[in-house]
């Protein structure tokens, strides 16, 4: 007696140029989705503040913003109300005149490195009008001497910043891989809620701890950027989990589809949220990478910033991941109950289905 195995049938052709075509529209998407941000992402509405004589700086804020978007100016009475503006993300620059003196340009490279670049070319333009207007004054070429003060200044253990955009990586990417290996590996919804905490616990601990203690990337309180990955990561893996227990397997898809390839982009870790088109850098925050992403760096270098919105919008997406393997749990709880109930019973007792 001989066996034979069925080998599977081809694949129609159809299906084949309509799989082909599909994975080369997700490319593309992924392609869209990466680049896109950084090749629309211009300096614009940058918000500064100048301080100083009101004739003065009237004179400067129509000098900055003739002819250009670049910034969007308001006023400080004096330098230290700059500097605390500056101090409390209000502001990403500023310039301060005071009679008699040369002007000052006060930068916060910590809030964006590109910002200060920006920053650096109006003092250099500064710097050029002061001198012109002197050799104007008596013939004599003149050098001026306007100061530029970094108020918050980035470490030296990350000078250029990218090692605090490179901490949004594990944000995401750490939340994403949390949720669904949790997914497949973890049973029964009890189980995966606390799986999720042992998991954002552990992660928040060890991530700041390495970013932290062994990098030196993450600077301020370590409980507290302790608190931040843990709520991040909750956020993330959460929503993962809820989807998943929700609608199946098929909703760890929402991690890279909502986190990776539509949120992440315009997160703005790298440069303000105004850079990108509106309102594109204004959602970008609502989502966990760029709350996260903001949070961190102000938890860093920014402890008088007004956080709140950051941790309410993280908190918000937990709830929501919770919320979501809550019903999820409910409605599986449910059509049990009602196919036992139907398996008990019999098809005699089934009830007609033109009454129910």
């Amino acid at each position: 007696m001989t066996t034979s195995t069925a080998l599977p049938s081809a694949t129609p052709w159809r299906r084949v140029v309509a799989t082909a075509v599909l994975v080369a529209a997700v490319v593309s998407v992924v392609v869209i989705a990466f680049t896109w941000p950084s090749r629309t992402s211009t300096a614009h509405d940058i918000p500064i503040v100048v301080a100083g004589p009101a004739a003065q700086t009237s004179q400067l804020e129509a000098a900055l913003t003739k002819g250009n978007d670049t910034f969007d100016v308001s006023h400080a009475t004096d330098r230290a109300d700059a500097v605390q503006m500056l101090e409390e993300r209000d502001a990403y620059g500023a310039v301060v005149l005071s009679t008699g003196a040369a002007p000052e340009v006060l930068t916060a490279s910590a809030a964006s490195p590109a910002v200060a670049q920006v920053m650096n070319g109006v003092a250099a333009e500064l710097r050029a009008q002061a001198a012109a207007a002197a050799a104007a004054a008596d013939g004599t070429p003149a050098t001026a001497t306007v100061s530029v003060t970094d108020v918050v200044p980035l470490s030296d253990d990350d000078p250029t910043g990218s090692g605090l955009v490179a901490a949004a990586f594990p944000l995401v990417m750490g939340g994403m891989l949390g949720g669904i290996l949790l997914t497949f590996l973890v049973h029964g919804t009890g189980r995966r809620a606390v799986g999720l905490a042992v998991f954002v616990v552990v992660g928040g601990f060890a991530v700041a701890g390495i970013l932290q203690g062994w990098l030196g990337i993450l600077q301020g309180q370590y409980l507290e950027n302790v608190a931040a990955f843990t709520l991040a990561l909750a956020s993330v893996a959460g929503t993962i989990l809820g989807a998943s227990t929700l609608i199946g397997r098929i909703g760890v898809s929402v991690g890279p589809v909502l986190f990776l390839l539509f949120a992440n982009p315009i997160a703005s870790t790298a440069t303000p949220s105004s850079f990108l088109p509106a309102p594109w850098g204004t959602i970008g925050q609502w989502f966990p990478p760029g709350a996260g992403s903001r949070l961190l760096r102000d938890l860093s270098y920014f402890p008088d910033a007004d956080s709140t919105p950051q941790w309410l919008t993280l908190a918000a997406w937990t709830a929501f991941g919770l919320a979501l393997m809550g019903i999820g749990a409910f409605l599986h709880e449910r059509r049990r109950h009602a196919h036992h109930g139907e398996h008990v019973r019999g098809p005699e007792h089934a009830p007609d289905p033109l009454t129910v």
